[in-house]
């Protein structure tokens, strides 16, 4: 792969960390259950994301 390549990567990676952060945080501030799972499901996602990428790598 080429650099850019791998920097596309590297960003993709942290991107999908950052949102799934950033849900974990608004689903622990929410106190609505139906909204909070929704949001949990949301980062959930985000998680399988960056694993499958993270797969495809190794």
């Amino acid at each position: 792969m080429s650099p850019k390549e791998l920097l596309y990567i590297d960003d993709t990676l942290g991107h999908e960390q950052q949102i799934k952060a950033c849900c974990t945080d608004s689903a622990n501030q929410v106190s609505d259950p139906e909204l909070k799972s929704f949001i949990s499901e949301i980062a959930s996602r985000h998680t399988q994301a960056f694993n499958r990428f993270y797969t495809l790598l190794g």
